[in-house]
Protein backbone atom coordinates (compact mmCIF):
# COMPACT_ATOMS: atom_id res chain seq x y z
CA UNK A 1 0.00 0.00 0.00
CA UNK A 2 1.10 3.66 -0.68
CA UNK A 3 3.05 4.45 2.37
CA UNK A 4 1.48 7.85 3.94
CA UNK A 5 3.53 10.95 5.04
CA UNK A 6 4.00 11.64 8.92
CA UNK A 7 0.94 13.75 8.21
CA UNK A 8 -0.94 11.12 7.32
CA UNK A 9 -4.37 9.99 8.78
CA UNK A 10 -6.67 7.56 8.26
CA UNK A 11 -10.38 8.23 7.95
CA UNK A 12 -12.39 6.38 10.71
CA UNK A 13 -14.12 3.89 8.57
CA UNK A 14 -13.70 0.32 8.69
CA UNK A 15 -12.88 0.38 5.37
CA UNK A 16 -9.52 1.49 5.98
CA UNK A 17 -8.20 -1.02 3.87
CA UNK A 18 -8.48 -1.53 0.39
CA UNK A 19 -8.94 -5.35 1.37
CA UNK A 20 -11.14 -4.14 4.25
CA UNK A 21 -15.05 -4.72 4.01
CA UNK A 22 -16.89 -1.54 3.08
CA UNK A 23 -18.02 0.98 5.96
CA UNK A 24 -19.66 4.16 7.24
CA UNK A 25 -17.61 7.16 6.67
CA UNK A 26 -20.27 9.79 7.54
CA UNK A 27 -19.98 10.80 3.71
CA UNK A 28 -23.76 9.84 1.76
CA UNK A 29 -24.56 6.66 0.91
CA UNK A 30 -24.06 7.19 -2.83
CA UNK A 31 -22.94 3.67 -4.06
CA UNK A 32 -24.60 1.68 -7.23
CA UNK A 33 -28.69 1.81 -7.55
CA UNK A 34 -30.51 -0.69 -6.09
CA UNK A 35 -32.26 -3.17 -8.36
CA UNK A 36 -35.47 -2.62 -6.83
CA UNK A 37 -37.59 0.37 -5.91
CA UNK A 38 -37.09 3.78 -7.59
CA UNK A 39 -38.50 7.27 -6.63
CA UNK A 40 -36.22 10.22 -6.27
CA UNK A 41 -32.34 9.92 -6.59
CA UNK A 42 -33.01 6.89 -8.44
CA UNK A 43 -30.41 6.25 -11.43
CA UNK A 44 -32.01 6.12 -14.87
CA UNK A 45 -31.21 2.88 -16.58
CA UNK A 46 -31.45 4.14 -19.97
CA UNK A 47 -30.15 7.93 -20.04
CA UNK A 48 -28.85 10.70 -18.42
CA UNK A 49 -28.94 10.91 -14.12
CA UNK A 50 -31.69 10.62 -12.08
CA UNK A 51 -35.41 9.66 -13.38
CA UNK A 52 -36.96 12.11 -10.96
CA UNK A 53 -34.98 14.71 -13.49
CA UNK A 54 -35.97 13.32 -16.26
CA UNK A 55 -38.27 15.60 -18.46
CA UNK A 56 -42.11 14.62 -18.77
CA UNK A 57 -44.11 13.89 -21.92
CA UNK A 58 -45.60 17.04 -22.25
CA UNK A 59 -41.55 18.64 -21.82
CA UNK A 60 -40.74 16.68 -24.53
CA UNK A 61 -43.44 17.74 -26.56
CA UNK A 62 -42.90 21.48 -26.26
CA UNK A 63 -39.27 20.91 -26.94
CA UNK A 64 -39.44 19.16 -30.19
CA UNK A 65 -41.65 21.67 -30.96
CA UNK A 66 -38.27 24.24 -31.07
CA UNK A 67 -37.09 21.97 -34.27
CA UNK A 68 -38.82 21.44 -36.74
CA UNK A 69 -39.30 18.06 -38.86
CA UNK A 70 -39.15 16.63 -34.80
CA UNK A 71 -41.42 13.46 -33.92
CA UNK A 72 -44.74 14.84 -32.69
CA UNK A 73 -44.92 12.38 -30.24
CA UNK A 74 -41.97 11.36 -27.38
CA UNK A 75 -40.40 7.66 -27.48
CA UNK A 76 -42.00 5.78 -24.72
CA UNK A 77 -39.36 4.37 -22.18
CA UNK A 78 -39.71 0.71 -22.34
CA UNK A 79 -40.10 -0.84 -18.82
CA UNK A 80 -37.17 -3.22 -17.71
CA UNK A 81 -39.19 -5.98 -17.21
CA UNK A 82 -40.60 -5.48 -20.83
CA UNK A 83 -37.27 -5.84 -22.39
CA UNK A 84 -36.25 -8.49 -24.59
CA UNK A 85 -32.72 -9.78 -22.46
CA UNK A 86 -30.63 -11.72 -23.91
CA UNK A 87 -30.18 -15.19 -22.32
CA UNK A 88 -27.96 -15.10 -19.25
CA UNK A 89 -24.47 -17.71 -20.94
CA UNK A 90 -22.52 -17.43 -18.06
CA UNK A 91 -22.90 -18.05 -13.82
CA UNK A 92 -20.44 -17.17 -10.97
CA UNK A 93 -18.55 -19.50 -9.05
CA UNK A 94 -20.24 -20.12 -5.84
CA UNK A 95 -17.34 -18.11 -3.81
CA UNK A 96 -18.27 -14.90 -6.80
CA UNK A 97 -22.36 -15.11 -6.34
CA UNK A 98 -22.63 -12.29 -3.50
CA UNK A 99 -20.97 -10.12 -5.55
CA UNK A 100 -22.51 -10.81 -8.59
CA UNK A 101 -26.08 -10.04 -10.38
CA UNK A 102 -27.77 -10.95 -13.44
CA UNK A 103 -31.13 -9.28 -12.58
CA UNK A 104 -32.65 -7.37 -15.17
CA UNK A 105 -32.48 -3.95 -14.14
CA UNK A 106 -28.81 -4.59 -13.32
CA UNK A 107 -27.81 -5.95 -16.69
CA UNK A 108 -30.28 -3.53 -18.35
CA UNK A 109 -28.54 -0.25 -16.59
CA UNK A 110 -24.89 -1.47 -17.02
CA UNK A 111 -25.41 -2.22 -21.07
CA UNK A 112 -24.45 1.08 -22.47
CA UNK A 113 -23.00 4.38 -21.65
CA UNK A 114 -25.16 7.78 -22.00
CA UNK A 115 -23.81 8.97 -25.69
CA UNK A 116 -26.92 9.78 -27.81
CA UNK A 117 -26.35 6.29 -29.85
CA UNK A 118 -26.72 4.40 -26.31
CA UNK A 119 -30.00 6.52 -25.48
CA UNK A 120 -31.63 5.83 -28.64
CA UNK A 121 -30.53 1.86 -28.89
CA UNK A 122 -31.98 1.81 -25.39
CA UNK A 123 -35.12 3.74 -25.94
CA UNK A 124 -35.93 1.16 -29.00
CA UNK A 125 -35.11 -1.14 -26.48
CA UNK A 126 -32.57 -3.15 -28.52
CA UNK A 127 -30.22 -4.42 -25.75
CA UNK A 128 -28.50 -7.06 -27.26
CA UNK A 129 -25.50 -6.00 -25.64
CA UNK A 130 -26.76 -6.31 -22.25
CA UNK A 131 -23.79 -8.05 -19.92
CA UNK A 132 -24.39 -11.32 -18.47
CA UNK A 133 -23.25 -10.57 -14.83
CA UNK A 134 -22.71 -7.46 -12.81
CA UNK A 135 -19.84 -7.91 -10.30
CA UNK A 136 -20.44 -5.62 -7.56
CA UNK A 137 -16.65 -6.53 -5.62
CA UNK A 138 -16.35 -5.10 -1.82
CA UNK A 139 -12.74 -4.95 -1.71
CA UNK A 140 -9.88 -5.25 -3.51
CA UNK A 141 -8.92 -8.85 -3.50
CA UNK A 142 -12.53 -9.61 -4.88
CA UNK A 143 -11.71 -7.59 -8.06
CA UNK A 144 -8.70 -9.62 -8.19
CA UNK A 145 -10.88 -12.42 -7.94
CA UNK A 146 -13.21 -11.14 -10.67
CA UNK A 147 -10.40 -11.41 -13.05
CA UNK A 148 -8.77 -14.21 -12.08
CA UNK A 149 -11.99 -16.60 -12.71
CA UNK A 150 -13.04 -14.40 -15.97
CA UNK A 151 -9.38 -15.32 -17.46
CA UNK A 152 -9.97 -18.71 -16.86
CA UNK A 153 -13.37 -18.91 -18.32
CA UNK A 154 -13.02 -16.69 -21.22
CA UNK A 155 -15.14 -14.00 -19.62
CA UNK A 156 -14.92 -10.41 -20.82
CA UNK A 157 -14.73 -7.55 -18.33
CA UNK A 158 -15.75 -4.09 -18.61
CA UNK A 159 -15.10 -1.50 -16.33
CA UNK A 160 -18.10 0.34 -15.56
CA UNK A 161 -17.32 3.43 -13.63
CA UNK A 162 -20.56 5.22 -13.24
CA UNK A 163 -21.64 4.68 -17.01
CA UNK A 164 -21.16 8.31 -17.90
CA UNK A 165 -18.86 7.06 -20.50
CA UNK A 166 -20.03 8.86 -24.04
CA UNK A 167 -18.00 7.42 -26.43
CA UNK A 168 -18.90 3.26 -26.12
CA UNK A 169 -16.52 2.89 -23.67
CA UNK A 170 -18.69 0.55 -21.70
CA UNK A 171 -20.23 -1.61 -23.86
CA UNK A 172 -19.21 -4.96 -25.33
CA UNK A 173 -19.11 -5.52 -29.15
CA UNK A 174 -16.17 -7.83 -29.14
CA UNK A 175 -18.23 -10.99 -29.51
CA UNK A 176 -15.00 -13.39 -29.26
CA UNK A 177 -16.07 -14.44 -25.44
CA UNK A 178 -18.26 -16.95 -23.82
CA UNK A 179 -19.81 -14.21 -21.32
CA UNK A 180 -19.45 -10.49 -20.19
CA UNK A 181 -19.00 -9.35 -17.41
CA UNK A 182 -19.49 -5.37 -16.12
CA UNK A 183 -17.42 -4.21 -13.49
CA UNK A 184 -19.31 -1.76 -11.10
CA UNK A 185 -16.61 -0.78 -7.96
CA UNK A 186 -19.73 1.42 -6.11
CA UNK A 187 -18.88 -0.18 -3.53
CA UNK A 188 -15.39 1.48 -3.14
CA UNK A 189 -16.12 4.39 -2.37
CA UNK A 190 -14.38 5.36 0.33
CA UNK A 191 -11.54 8.36 1.17
CA UNK A 192 -9.04 5.95 3.08
CA UNK A 193 -6.45 8.29 3.99
CA UNK A 194 -5.61 12.00 4.54
CA UNK A 195 -2.16 13.70 4.51
CA UNK A 196 -2.64 16.49 5.72
CA UNK A 197 1.25 18.12 5.45
CA UNK A 198 1.47 16.65 1.80
CA UNK A 199 -2.40 18.28 1.20
CA UNK A 200 -2.97 14.38 -0.35
CA UNK A 201 -5.31 11.64 0.12
CA UNK A 202 -5.75 7.78 -1.07
CA UNK A 203 -9.71 7.69 -2.12
CA UNK A 204 -10.91 4.58 -3.55
CA UNK A 205 -11.82 4.20 -7.40
CA UNK A 206 -15.31 3.83 -7.02
CA UNK A 207 -15.95 7.16 -5.61
CA UNK A 208 -18.64 9.08 -7.06
CA UNK A 209 -17.94 12.68 -7.12
CA UNK A 210 -20.27 14.16 -4.00
CA UNK A 211 -19.61 11.55 -2.35
CA UNK A 212 -15.91 12.20 -2.37
CA UNK A 213 -16.17 15.89 -1.62
CA UNK A 214 -18.85 15.43 1.02
CA UNK A 215 -15.63 13.38 2.61
CA UNK A 216 -13.10 15.65 2.13
CA UNK A 217 -15.34 19.09 3.19
CA UNK A 218 -15.00 18.41 7.12
CA UNK A 219 -10.77 18.46 6.30
CA UNK A 220 -11.41 22.12 4.58
CA UNK A 221 -9.74 20.41 1.31
CA UNK A 222 -10.98 19.75 -2.33
CA UNK A 223 -9.99 17.69 -5.31
CA UNK A 224 -11.36 20.76 -7.45
CA UNK A 225 -12.25 18.33 -10.50
CA UNK A 226 -16.24 18.85 -11.28
CA UNK A 227 -16.57 17.27 -15.09
CA UNK A 228 -20.04 17.96 -16.16
CA UNK A 229 -20.73 13.85 -15.13
CA UNK A 230 -19.31 14.79 -11.77
CA UNK A 231 -22.46 13.80 -9.86
CA UNK A 232 -22.66 10.56 -12.17
CA UNK A 233 -18.71 9.47 -12.39
CA UNK A 234 -16.01 7.81 -10.13
CA UNK A 235 -12.58 8.72 -9.63
CA UNK A 236 -11.76 5.81 -11.39
CA UNK A 237 -13.51 6.70 -14.62
CA UNK A 238 -12.03 10.08 -14.39
CA UNK A 239 -8.55 8.51 -13.95
CA UNK A 240 -9.57 5.64 -16.61
CA UNK A 241 -10.30 8.37 -19.06
CA UNK A 242 -8.04 10.98 -18.70
CA UNK A 243 -11.37 12.98 -17.61
CA UNK A 244 -10.65 16.96 -18.05
CA UNK A 245 -13.01 18.97 -15.30
CA UNK A 246 -14.93 22.13 -14.94
CA UNK A 247 -11.70 24.37 -14.73
CA UNK A 248 -10.71 26.06 -17.94
CA UNK A 249 -6.81 26.93 -17.25
CA UNK A 250 -4.40 24.78 -15.09
CA UNK A 251 -5.30 21.55 -13.95
CA UNK A 252 -7.85 21.01 -16.23
CA UNK A 253 -6.97 17.15 -16.78
CA UNK A 254 -7.34 14.75 -13.70
CA UNK A 255 -4.11 13.50 -14.95
CA UNK A 256 -1.67 16.39 -13.31
CA UNK A 257 -4.04 15.72 -9.74
CA UNK A 258 -2.49 12.45 -9.26
CA UNK A 259 0.06 11.39 -7.15
CA UNK A 260 0.10 7.68 -7.34
CA UNK A 261 -2.05 4.55 -8.32
CA UNK A 262 -2.85 1.32 -7.10
CA UNK A 263 -4.26 -0.87 -10.59
CA UNK A 264 -5.19 -4.89 -10.61
CA UNK A 265 -4.09 -6.31 -13.88
CA UNK A 266 -4.71 -9.55 -14.49
CA UNK A 267 -1.18 -10.89 -13.57
CA UNK A 268 -0.48 -8.74 -10.48
CA UNK A 269 -0.99 -5.68 -8.44
CA UNK A 270 0.87 -2.55 -10.45
CA UNK A 271 1.38 0.23 -7.38
CA UNK A 272 3.43 3.75 -7.88
CA UNK A 273 5.50 5.45 -5.55
CA UNK A 274 4.45 8.79 -3.80
CA UNK A 275 6.11 11.38 -5.40
CA UNK A 276 5.56 14.97 -6.06
CA UNK A 277 7.59 14.65 -9.47
CA UNK A 278 9.94 12.15 -10.51
CA UNK A 279 12.53 11.91 -13.86
CA UNK A 280 13.21 8.00 -13.24
CA UNK A 281 11.94 6.84 -16.96
CA UNK A 282 8.55 6.76 -18.40
CA UNK A 283 6.04 6.95 -15.42
CA UNK A 284 3.88 4.23 -14.22
CA UNK A 285 1.30 6.04 -13.61
CA UNK A 286 0.94 7.48 -17.24
CA UNK A 287 0.51 4.05 -18.52
CA UNK A 288 -2.89 3.12 -16.77
CA UNK A 289 -4.21 7.07 -16.95
CA UNK A 290 -6.36 6.97 -19.91
CA UNK A 291 -6.09 3.24 -20.37
CA UNK A 292 -9.49 2.46 -20.35
CA UNK A 293 -9.88 -0.74 -18.48
CA UNK A 294 -7.91 -2.55 -20.94
CA UNK A 295 -4.63 -2.85 -19.19
CA UNK A 296 -6.26 -3.14 -15.51
CA UNK A 297 -8.39 -1.99 -13.08
CA UNK A 298 -7.84 1.00 -11.27
CA UNK A 299 -8.78 0.21 -7.26
CA UNK A 300 -7.43 3.70 -5.31
CA UNK A 301 -4.95 6.50 -5.90
CA UNK A 302 -3.29 9.57 -3.78
CA UNK A 303 -4.72 12.61 -5.17
CA UNK A 304 -3.66 16.20 -4.62
CA UNK A 305 -5.67 18.56 -2.74
CA UNK A 306 -6.32 21.75 -2.37
CA UNK A 307 -7.72 24.13 0.10
CA UNK A 308 -11.59 25.08 -0.70
CA UNK A 309 -11.29 28.51 -1.99
CA UNK A 310 -13.14 31.80 -0.50
CA UNK A 311 -12.44 34.41 -2.65
CA UNK A 312 -14.76 34.34 -6.07
CA UNK A 313 -15.39 36.65 -8.63
CA UNK A 314 -16.82 36.49 -11.91
CA UNK A 315 -18.06 38.33 -14.89
CA UNK A 316 -19.71 38.10 -18.53
CA UNK A 317 -17.99 39.72 -21.11
CA UNK A 318 -19.94 40.02 -24.98
CA UNK A 319 -18.39 40.57 -28.50
CA UNK A 320 -19.83 40.96 -31.81
CA UNK A 321 -17.78 39.28 -33.26
CA UNK A 322 -16.82 35.24 -32.59
CA UNK A 323 -13.00 36.04 -34.02
CA UNK A 324 -12.35 38.99 -31.66
CA UNK A 325 -13.70 37.01 -29.46
CA UNK A 326 -11.45 33.96 -29.77
CA UNK A 327 -8.29 36.29 -30.29
CA UNK A 328 -9.82 37.82 -26.75
CA UNK A 329 -9.36 34.06 -24.91
CA UNK A 330 -6.15 33.80 -26.71
CA UNK A 331 -4.49 36.45 -25.39
CA UNK A 332 -5.90 35.33 -21.39
CA UNK A 333 -4.73 32.09 -22.11
CA UNK A 334 -1.32 33.60 -22.88
CA UNK A 335 -1.33 36.09 -19.85
CA UNK A 336 -0.57 33.44 -17.00
CA UNK A 337 -3.45 34.69 -15.31
CA UNK A 338 -4.96 31.52 -15.02
CA UNK A 339 -9.18 31.68 -14.58
CA UNK A 340 -10.81 29.09 -13.02
CA UNK A 341 -13.32 29.99 -15.95
CA UNK A 342 -12.99 30.75 -18.98
CA UNK A 343 -15.97 29.42 -21.15
CA UNK A 344 -16.33 31.53 -24.71
CA UNK A 345 -20.09 30.67 -26.41
CA UNK A 346 -20.45 31.27 -29.99
CA UNK A 347 -23.89 33.34 -30.91
CA UNK A 348 -25.55 30.00 -31.41
CA UNK A 349 -24.42 28.53 -28.31
CA UNK A 350 -25.26 31.36 -26.53
CA UNK A 351 -28.47 31.54 -27.62
CA UNK A 352 -29.05 27.45 -26.91
CA UNK A 353 -28.46 28.44 -23.32
CA UNK A 354 -30.45 31.38 -22.58
CA UNK A 355 -27.07 33.38 -21.96
CA UNK A 356 -27.63 36.09 -24.68
CA UNK A 357 -29.75 35.91 -27.40
CA UNK A 358 -28.89 39.02 -29.91
CA UNK A 359 -26.11 37.33 -31.53
CA UNK A 360 -23.75 38.02 -29.44
CA UNK A 361 -20.69 35.80 -28.51
CA UNK A 362 -20.49 35.56 -24.49
CA UNK A 363 -16.92 35.21 -22.70
CA UNK A 364 -17.61 33.70 -19.05
CA UNK A 365 -14.59 34.96 -16.86
CA UNK A 366 -14.34 33.13 -13.07
CA UNK A 367 -11.39 33.67 -10.72
CA UNK A 368 -11.17 32.15 -7.14
CA UNK A 369 -8.60 31.78 -4.33
CA UNK A 370 -8.11 30.09 -0.98
CA UNK A 371 -5.78 32.80 0.25
CA UNK A 372 -6.01 36.56 -1.16
CA UNK A 373 -8.75 38.78 -2.63
CA UNK A 374 -9.46 38.17 -6.69
CA UNK A 375 -11.09 41.43 -7.85
CA UNK A 376 -7.77 42.82 -8.87
CA UNK A 377 -6.69 39.76 -11.20
CA UNK A 378 -10.68 39.82 -12.71
CA UNK A 379 -9.78 43.81 -14.23
CA UNK A 380 -7.03 42.01 -15.43
CA UNK A 381 -8.50 39.59 -17.44
CA UNK A 382 -11.59 42.20 -18.44
CA UNK A 383 -8.84 44.46 -19.70
CA UNK A 384 -7.57 42.14 -21.80
CA UNK A 385 -10.96 41.43 -23.19
CA UNK A 386 -11.67 45.49 -23.52
CA UNK A 387 -8.98 45.37 -25.57
CA UNK A 388 -10.23 43.13 -28.44
CA UNK A 389 -13.31 45.27 -28.22
CA UNK A 390 -15.19 43.16 -25.52
CA UNK A 391 -17.98 44.72 -23.39
CA UNK A 392 -18.08 43.76 -19.84
CA UNK A 393 -21.88 42.90 -19.19
CA UNK A 394 -21.52 42.39 -15.51
CA UNK A 395 -19.09 42.25 -12.72
CA UNK A 396 -19.78 41.30 -8.97
CA UNK A 397 -17.77 39.86 -6.50
CA UNK A 398 -18.99 36.48 -4.50
CA UNK A 399 -20.67 35.10 -6.71
CA UNK A 400 -21.34 34.84 -10.44
CA UNK A 401 -23.12 37.36 -12.49
CA UNK A 402 -26.76 36.20 -14.04
CA UNK A 403 -24.96 35.32 -17.25
CA UNK A 404 -22.63 32.98 -15.58
CA UNK A 405 -25.34 31.58 -13.25
CA UNK A 406 -27.73 31.01 -16.82
CA UNK A 407 -25.19 29.39 -18.55
CA UNK A 408 -24.55 27.32 -15.08
CA UNK A 409 -27.66 26.29 -14.72
CA UNK A 410 -28.15 25.30 -18.65
CA UNK A 411 -24.60 23.68 -18.54
CA UNK A 412 -25.99 20.90 -15.71
CA UNK A 413 -29.25 20.27 -17.32
CA UNK A 414 -28.33 19.93 -21.08
CA UNK A 415 -28.18 16.27 -20.97
CA UNK A 416 -31.26 15.87 -19.32
CA UNK A 417 -32.78 18.08 -22.27
CA UNK A 418 -30.37 15.96 -24.94
CA UNK A 419 -32.64 12.85 -23.71
CA UNK A 420 -35.67 14.57 -24.00
CA UNK A 421 -34.88 15.77 -27.26
CA UNK A 422 -33.94 12.10 -28.08
CA UNK A 423 -37.14 10.83 -27.72
CA UNK A 424 -38.60 13.48 -30.30
CA UNK A 425 -36.36 11.26 -32.62
CA UNK A 426 -34.32 14.43 -32.91
CA UNK A 427 -30.59 14.25 -33.48
CA UNK A 428 -29.02 16.25 -30.56
CA UNK A 429 -25.20 14.99 -29.73
CA UNK A 430 -21.81 16.82 -29.18
CA UNK A 431 -18.21 16.05 -29.99
CA UNK A 432 -15.48 18.16 -28.57
CA UNK A 433 -11.63 18.28 -29.81
CA UNK A 434 -8.92 20.49 -29.09
CA UNK A 435 -6.09 22.62 -31.74
CA UNK A 436 -3.73 25.10 -31.62
CA UNK A 437 -4.50 28.78 -32.28
CA UNK A 438 -3.27 29.22 -35.52
CA UNK A 439 -5.52 26.53 -36.61
CA UNK A 440 -9.11 27.49 -34.43
CA UNK A 441 -10.61 29.82 -36.65
CA UNK A 442 -10.43 27.55 -39.92
CA UNK A 443 -11.65 24.37 -37.76
CA UNK A 444 -14.34 26.52 -36.58
CA UNK A 445 -15.07 27.47 -39.78
CA UNK A 446 -14.92 24.27 -41.16
CA UNK A 447 -16.78 22.16 -38.81
CA UNK A 448 -19.74 24.65 -39.17
CA UNK A 449 -20.01 24.62 -43.22
CA UNK A 450 -18.79 20.82 -44.09
CA UNK A 451 -20.65 19.50 -40.84
CA UNK A 452 -23.76 21.43 -41.74
CA UNK A 453 -23.68 19.89 -45.14
CA UNK A 454 -23.13 16.44 -44.69
CA UNK A 455 -26.23 16.99 -41.80
CA UNK A 456 -28.31 18.23 -44.52
CA UNK A 457 -27.42 15.15 -47.26
CA UNK A 458 -28.30 12.94 -43.77
CA UNK A 459 -31.36 14.76 -42.92
CA UNK A 460 -32.37 16.97 -45.46
CA UNK A 461 -32.91 19.63 -43.34
CA UNK A 462 -30.93 22.81 -42.02
CA UNK A 463 -29.17 22.02 -38.86
CA UNK A 464 -28.43 23.53 -35.83
CA UNK A 465 -24.24 24.29 -34.46
CA UNK A 466 -23.28 25.97 -32.36
CA UNK A 467 -19.44 25.56 -30.31
CA UNK A 468 -18.19 26.35 -27.05
CA UNK A 469 -14.65 26.52 -25.95
CA UNK A 470 -14.42 24.34 -22.21
CA UNK A 471 -10.63 24.82 -21.61
CA UNK A 472 -7.60 26.88 -22.96
CA UNK A 473 -4.12 26.49 -23.29
CA UNK A 474 -1.33 28.74 -23.74
CA UNK A 475 -1.00 27.25 -27.22
CA UNK A 476 -4.50 26.63 -28.03
CA UNK A 477 -7.88 25.94 -27.34
CA UNK A 478 -10.33 23.00 -26.65
CA UNK A 479 -13.69 23.69 -29.00
CA UNK A 480 -16.69 21.59 -28.17
CA UNK A 481 -19.73 21.49 -30.78
CA UNK A 482 -23.39 20.64 -30.17
CA UNK A 483 -25.98 19.37 -33.60
CA UNK A 484 -29.05 19.34 -33.18
CA UNK A 485 -31.44 18.05 -36.12
CA UNK A 486 -34.64 16.35 -37.03
CA UNK A 487 -34.05 12.58 -37.44
CA UNK A 488 -36.11 9.79 -38.63
CA UNK A 489 -38.06 7.62 -36.77
CA UNK A 490 -36.03 4.06 -36.35
CA UNK A 491 -32.92 5.43 -38.06
CA UNK A 492 -31.86 7.87 -35.25
CA UNK A 493 -28.56 5.93 -34.50
CA UNK A 494 -27.10 5.18 -38.14
CA UNK A 495 -28.30 8.74 -39.07
CA UNK A 496 -26.04 9.86 -36.15
CA UNK A 497 -23.04 7.59 -36.88
CA UNK A 498 -23.05 9.08 -40.81
CA UNK A 499 -22.94 12.52 -39.12
CA UNK A 500 -20.36 11.66 -36.57
CA UNK A 501 -17.88 10.08 -39.38
CA UNK A 502 -17.96 13.60 -41.30
CA UNK A 503 -17.11 15.27 -37.82
CA UNK A 504 -13.96 12.61 -37.51
CA UNK A 505 -12.88 13.33 -40.93
CA UNK A 506 -13.10 17.40 -40.63
CA UNK A 507 -11.25 16.34 -37.23
CA UNK A 508 -8.42 14.70 -38.96
CA UNK A 509 -8.04 16.79 -41.94
CA UNK A 510 -7.29 19.77 -39.76
CA UNK A 511 -4.68 18.26 -37.16
CA UNK A 512 -7.23 18.41 -34.27
CA UNK A 513 -7.50 15.74 -31.53
CA UNK A 514 -10.55 13.14 -31.86
CA UNK A 515 -11.13 13.62 -28.71
CA UNK A 516 -9.80 16.53 -25.64
CA UNK A 517 -11.97 14.56 -22.57
CA UNK A 518 -14.35 12.37 -23.73
CA UNK A 519 -11.64 9.35 -24.31
CA UNK A 520 -11.64 7.34 -27.02
CA UNK A 521 -14.15 4.54 -26.19
CA UNK A 522 -15.17 2.01 -29.28
CA UNK A 523 -16.69 5.42 -31.19
CA UNK A 524 -13.70 6.99 -31.53
CA UNK A 525 -11.67 4.24 -32.32
CA UNK A 526 -11.02 4.72 -36.08
CA UNK A 527 -10.46 8.47 -35.47
CA UNK A 528 -7.72 7.48 -32.61
CA UNK A 529 -6.23 4.61 -35.06
CA UNK A 530 -5.22 7.72 -37.19
CA UNK A 531 -3.86 10.31 -34.69
CA UNK A 532 -1.44 7.57 -33.21
CA UNK A 533 2.15 7.03 -34.07
CA UNK A 534 2.22 3.21 -35.30
CA UNK A 535 5.38 2.40 -33.43
CA UNK A 536 3.34 3.51 -29.93
CA UNK A 537 0.36 1.59 -31.08
CA UNK A 538 2.42 -1.81 -31.61
CA UNK A 539 4.33 -0.83 -27.99
CA UNK A 540 0.49 -0.78 -26.66
CA UNK A 541 -0.79 -3.90 -28.09
CA UNK A 542 2.50 -5.60 -26.72
CA UNK A 543 1.76 -4.21 -23.31
CA UNK A 544 -1.80 -5.24 -23.58
CA UNK A 545 -0.62 -8.70 -24.08
CA UNK A 546 1.42 -8.79 -21.30
CA UNK A 547 -0.38 -7.41 -18.49
CA UNK A 548 -3.68 -8.87 -19.78
CA UNK A 549 -2.77 -12.29 -21.68
CA UNK A 550 -5.83 -13.84 -21.78
CA UNK A 551 -7.76 -10.65 -23.53
CA UNK A 552 -10.66 -10.26 -21.18
CA UNK A 553 -10.30 -7.01 -20.18
CA UNK A 554 -12.66 -4.31 -22.11
CA UNK A 555 -12.03 -5.88 -25.90
CA UNK A 556 -11.98 -3.55 -28.63
CA UNK A 557 -10.76 -0.39 -27.13
CA UNK A 558 -7.84 1.24 -28.19
CA UNK A 559 -6.75 -2.31 -29.24
CA UNK A 560 -8.26 -4.70 -30.55
CA UNK A 561 -8.33 -8.40 -29.66
CA UNK A 562 -6.99 -9.92 -32.63
CA UNK A 563 -3.83 -7.10 -33.03
CA UNK A 564 -3.23 -8.65 -29.34
CA UNK A 565 -3.12 -12.02 -30.17
CA UNK A 566 -1.22 -11.00 -33.19
CA UNK A 567 1.61 -9.21 -31.41
CA UNK A 568 3.57 -12.49 -30.65
CA UNK A 569 4.72 -10.78 -27.46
Amino acid sequence: MPVAGSGASHIPSPASSSSGSPGSSGAPALSGPSPSGGGPGRRSWWGWGTEDKALSDAECVALGALVPGAADTPLPVPAVADLDLPKVRVEPPAALAPVMSAEPWDRASHTYGKAYRDVMRALHGDLAAAPDQVARPRTEQEVADVLDWAAGADVAVVPYGAGSSVAGGVEYRAGLHRGVVSLDLSALDRVLEIDRVSRAARIQAGALGPGLEAQLRPHGLTLRHFPQSFEFSTLGGWLATRAGGHYATVYTHVDDLVESMRVVTPVGVSESRRLPGSGAGPSPDRLFLGSEGTLGVITEAWMRLQERPRHKASATVLFDDVHAAMEAVRAVSQAGLHPANCRLLDPGEAALSGVARDGASVLVLGVESARVPVDGRLAELLALARDHGGVPAATRSGAPDAAAEAWRSAFLRMPYVRDALARMSVLTETFETACTWDRAPELYASVRERLAGAVREVTGSEPTITCRFTHVYPDGPAPYFTVVAPGRRGRETAMWDEIKATSMEILHDHGATVTHHHAVGRDHRPGYDRQRPELFAQALRAVKHTLDPAGILNPGVLVDPAETAASGV
